[in-house]
């Protein structure tokens, strides 16, 4: 039997933030006063009707929401097939999706009387979109990078920077995202009580899968509607790249009790071997990684495993736990693109629709253009979760200009 999803938002997580076997708190006893009082204060000041007209406020004049759906009619002619649809998250302010959580985050943070944020990046836009909010907010900011993303990624370090934030130089290990959020941590700790913790996805102890969840799934409320509106019916096919999983599951959330596919794109990096990608729900088991369960790119002890992928922001060895569960009912299908694959997107849909891509976006254009191939007929849409800028010096460097028709 089908599984109704109508109450789903309302009724997961758990009170003690389990998306079924997943989720959960595994953290430090220090941390627990912290966690405490931000899930409080969360479920408190998020159901006051003087919060959400600020936060409405702040997404229309501020950001720029809603962002528009888009029709790519040249890519789906192109491609041959299903007709592909673009949720325009590269258009919100500071170019991607980041900044509805933030500045979520950064408006509870001013509730609450917090001077400081804190938090981790890997290529930059949760960064850059922190250092906004904590420049709308008035407040202090810090950003922890892995060094590696640091010089992949340096456009958006200049950003961060121009906004008044400090951005934190991560040099152990392999010097990407995972580190960044062992080093953000380790910060927070010092000093929880004028500071708060935003972490930059799906991913944490409880209250934050639940937290950011909710503030991304403005995405998926605009974009049914939108759909609705421009088609007349609900797509075919709803799709996002997923790392840690955040603009997946703002776009995927209002579509699980619907009938449509939904598909989750992986990072497949160079291939399937052992540090060469980020697939963790295709690759991965059930593990504990930074204060929570989720499917883990794990050795044979347990500890994560190296991982890589061309886009920074993807390259994370666990997963969120909303997508672990809603993977295990088998609501939502997820697969992969490797790097050549994403690439090809990238330079495609410059070419073919004007717009430049996140390489993260990319890997969800990837799926789309093949997806639609296969489907004949029938409609696509997917989350373009971010704008490439960040990624222009790197791409060109490496990659140059694709091959012009």
């Amino acid at each position: 039997m089908k599984k109704d999803y109508s109450n789903y938002l309302q009724t997961t997580p758990d009170a003690d933030g389990n998306f079924g076997d997943y989720g959960g708190s595994f953290i430090p006893p220090q941390l627990t006063g912290p966690m405490t009082e931000i899930h409080d204060a969360y479920l408190k000041i998020s159901r006051s009707h003087r919060f959400i007209e600020e936060l409405r406020s702040i997404y229309k004049h501020y950001q720029g929401r809603p962002t528009p759906v888009y029709h790519a009619a040249r890519l789906s002619e192109m491609c041959g097939g299903a007709q592909i649809y673009m949720k325009r998250e590269d258009l919100n302010h500071t170019g991607a999706h980041k900044l509805n959580h933030c500045m979520g985050e950064g408006l509870l943070a001013k509730y609450m009387g917090k001077k400081k944020l804190i938090a981790e990046t890997g290529a930059g836009q949760h960064g850059v979109a922190l250092a906004t909010a904590a420049a709308y907010f008035g407040l202090e900011c810090e950003i922890h990078m892995g060094e590696v993303d640091i010089v992949k990624e340096h456009p958006n370090v200049i950003r961060m920077k121009l906004l008044g934030a400090k951005v934190v130089p991560v040099t152990h290990g392999l010097k990407t995202l995972k580190e960044a959020v062992d080093s953000a941590f380790e910060s927070y700790l010092k000093d929880p009580v004028n500071s708060i913790y935003c972490i930059g996805s799906v991913v944490g102890p409880h209250p934050f899968p639940m937290l950011v969840r909710d503030f991304q799934s403005v995405v998926g409320i605009e974009a049914r509607a939108q759909f609705l509106e421009m088609t007349g019916h609900l797509p075919d096919v709803v799709t996002a790249c997923v790392g840690g999983g955040s603009n997946a599951i703002g776009l995927f959330s209002a579509f699980l009790n619907d009938p449509c596919e939904i598909w989750g794109v992986e990072p497949l990096g160079r291939g399937p071997g052992v540090g060469d990608h980020a697939a963790t729900i295709t690759y991965g088991m059930p593990g504990i990684i930074h204060g929570f369960k989720c499917y883990l790119l794990q050795d044979e002890k347990g500890e994560p495993s190296p991982v890589y992928s061309i886009a920074s922001g993807l390259d994370y060895p666990g997963t969120g736990p909303e997508h672990c569960l809603l993977k295990d009912e088998g609501r939502i299908q997820y697969t992969t693109a490797d790097d050549k694959a994403c690439l090809d997107a990238f330079f495609t849909l410059c070419r073919q629709e004007g717009i430049i891509p996140a390489l993260e976006s990319a890997h969800a254009v990837a799926f789309a253009m093949e997806k639609a191939k296969e489907m004949k007929f029938g409609t696509i849409l997917l989350n373009l979760s971010g704008r490439g800028d960040k990624d222009l010096d790197f791409v060109v460097d490496n990659y140059g200009y694709g091959d012009p028709e």
